[in-house]
């Protein structure tokens, strides 16, 4: 069912996030808890994998971000986009949107520290990919589910998530604060299949403008 409205609806799916068909709001969506299982693929050779969740704006161009990036670094991560931070136990992407769930469009990566990826690492391309000095929104996407957060899975990562976001804020923002988020992972759920990949999937779609890197 799923596959057939996506089919009927695909050409509208280059638009604006928040004006989608309202058909599309009615779909299946998987909850986990902030500790997500481990992936069934060369990720799971490690037992030494991590997660990291961010928030930086629409998801799609999130997600589309970082695989780019560490695919041209020789770096597997496995990435889901969803929602979080919010207090609706049922979310979907038209209550999201419509800001009335407090949730986050966010995306979760699954990875294994090495010399080419760490936390710390995660945490500066995170900023370096979105305007992390505007309140709950990014380019033209206004709302709380736009907001830009950094969802910490461990007291190791909230230490180093201040760490680097005080050496960002120094570096590359002397003229303007840094009002990303950095709050404890709580629920997450998975987005609805279609937005998963939606980029690669979409090449053409919506990309919020400010989804660009800027050192």
């Amino acid at each position: 069912m799923i596959r057939r409205l996506y089919s009927r609806a695909s050409r509208n799916l280059f638009l604006h996030p928040s004006r989608l068909p309202s058909i599309l709001s009615q779909r299946h969506f998987a909850k986990s808890n902030s500790t997500l299982a481990a992936p069934q693929d060369q990720l799971t050779n490690s037992a030494a994998f991590e997660q990291a969740t961010f928030a930086a704006g629409c998801f799609w161009g999130v997600e589309k971000a970082f695989q780019k990036f560490y695919k041209n670094q020789g770096v597997i991560v496995r990435t889901t986009v969803g929602y979080t931070g919010g207090i609706d136990p049922f979310p979907t992407y038209r209550s999201v949107c419509k800001g009335q769930t407090q949730h986050a469009e966010a995306l979760q990566i699954v990875y294994t520290p090495t010399d080419k990826i760490k936390y710390a690492d995660l945490v500066e391309f995170f900023y370096r990919m979105h305007d992390p000095t505007t309140l709950n929104s990014q380019g033209p996407d206004r709302g709380t589910q736009y907001r830009s957060a950094i969802f910490t899975h461990s007291p190791e990562q909230e230490q180093t998530a201040r760490e680097v976001t005080a050496k960002i804020q120094q570096l590359h923002f002397k003229g303007k604060k840094i009002v990303t988020q950095i709050v404890p992972a709580g629920d997450w759920f998975d987005a609805e299949d279609y937005h998963q990949k939606y980029l690669v999937k979409n090449p053409h779609g919506y990309e919020c403008p400010s989804h660009f890197l800027r050192w």
